[in-house]
């Protein structure tokens, strides 16, 4: 089977919205076996951890008895969030030198041990080919396209091949090296891609906008580095990792090996004289806001990041009880982003055990600015007034560098954006589409591109 098809029904396994394409009994009979082989491998990670039963998660339907909670005095069971600048040992942080030689380890060894799962010490060196090269015109601008391949030695364990594919953009006119602004991009085959809405406005693309103001863009694809599901694990970078085997609990999830792809194309980007490898920008939607959010986090030698809608799991409070909750991502179908001890907290740990939450992510991003942005109707999913509350609780990270993250106001109205600090904001109006947000990222963005 084809890759770009093989993509397709990894996607059609999480994305249960598109029951309305019809498929062959071949892509059935894979989906199938990917169920199978996912339910296998988060019961050997249930049967690791001593569990028996998790709870329930959120239901998307309305009538159902588990149905989301979108009622927004029934969004808060654990107010009380973990202190962000008090150490384990109850020491109050008051200096950035404090910050970066004490707390920021201790939140990142709790990151890593509970929630998004240890990266190998000796993960492998990644060669970086050329696939394809062409000219190309975007607006009036004319560029060059290369297509990339970042091939993994997988000398122990030659049976596991990973390759990471990298479509890179750039002005072909510029005379110094530009900004490069990347998206962790999901693949369609041509023909599959979901069905856009009547009467949708015609507008520039994000690709256009980019391009326009003089930088480059790039799309790296998660999957080529990870699988998007359960079935996976003993594949891509964490079955190479494990040399085919299973997780143990403490293990890096899907959210850490796409975060880990990203730096190794930065690594690429550096030897790239056209680019300018200290103003690259990540962005990601949804699933792909997470491992943005968690790349951002982890290596700090990205710029900045358009962290898109990411919901639980990313940018969200884990503890409200509002869309998504900690139970969705704990069961078969989304326990693959993280690490295998996430699971405790779906049952029989509660939310309020988790040792950090998302505010504690993004503070680790601290001092680089970070755009955080939701739709409103058809995107409540994602809980954007979670995700505003993680914004605001990260602000006493900025203020140890002198800087604003984010004012402390209510929760503003669509439409309305706080871009001014070093943690920007906005809710648009439409669905779950990063969309309307793209042109106030880049103005953004841009204010640190100078």
């Amino acid at each position: 089977m084809k890759k770009g098809w093989l993509v397709f029904i990894l996607l059609l396994v999480q994305l249960a919205s598109w029951a309305q394409i019809k498929r062959t009994p071949e892509q059935d009979s894979l989906i199938a076996q990917t169920n199978r082989k996912t339910k296998g491998d988060h019961e050997n990670m249930l049967a690791q951890l001593g569990i028996t039963s998790l709870r329930l998660g959120a239901s998307g339907t309305a009538t159902a008895p588990n149905a989301a909670n979108y009622d927004e005095s029934k969004a808060v069971i654990f107010p009380n969030l973990p202190s962000l600048l008090t150490t384990k040992l109850g020491q109050k942080v008051t200096t950035k030198k404090m910050w970066e030689k004490v707390r920021r380890p201790e939140l990142f060894e709790e990151f890593d041990r509970e929630i998004y799962g240890r990266v190998p010490s000796n993960t492998p060196k990644v060669q970086w080919i050329v696939v394809s090269s062409k000219d190309d015109k975007i607006g009036n601008t004319e560029v060059s396209v290369q297509k990339w391949q970042g091939i993994v030695d997988n000398s122990i364990f030659p049976s596991i091949e990973v390759k990471m594919d990298l479509t890179l953009t750039l002005p072909k006119q510029s005379a110094k090296p530009v900004p490069v602004i990347v998206e962790l991009s999901f693949v369609f085959p041509a023909g599959m891609r979901p069905p856009v809405p009547a009467n949708t406005p015609v507008e520039p693309t994000w690709q256009e906008q980019v391009i326009a103001r003089g930088w480059g863009f790039a799309t790296i694809i998660p999957t080529s580095i990870q699988a998007d599901n359960g079935a996976g694990l003993t594949k891509g970078i964490i079955g190479l990792m494990n040399k085919g085997q299973n997780r143990k609990p403490d293990d890096w999830g899907s959210l850490r090996a796409w975060g880990w792809g990203t730096s190794r194309m930065l690594d690429f980007f550096l030897t790239q004289k056209q680019i300018d490898a200290k103003k690259i920008a990540l962005m990601g939607h949804s699933r792909y806001g997470k491992a943005v959010a968690v790349a951002m986090a982890y290596d700090p030698r990205f710029a900045t990041a358009f962290v898109s809608s990411s919901g639980e799991g990313g940018l969200k409070i884990h503890r409200r009880n509002y869309g998504e909750k900690v139970e969705n991502v704990t069961g078969s179908g989304e326990y693959h982003w993280m690490a295998g001890n996430f699971i405790k907290y779906g049952g029989p740990l509660q939310w309020s055990d988790l040792p950090v939450d998302a505010h504690e992510l993004l503070a680790l991003c601290a001092p680089r600015p970070v755009f955080v942005g939701a739709g409103s109707t058809g995107d409540l999913w994602v809980d954007p007034k979670g995700m505003f509350e993680a914004c605001v609780e990260a602000d006493p990270a900025y203020q140890l560098y002198g800087k604003e993250g984010i004012k402390r106001v209510e929760f503003p109205p669509i439409g309305t954006g706080i871009l001014t600090g070093q943690i920007a904001w906005r809710q648009h109006e439409k669905g779950h589409t990063p969309g309307p947000n793209w042109p106030f990222f880049l103005d953004f963005g841009a204010k640190y591109f100078k």
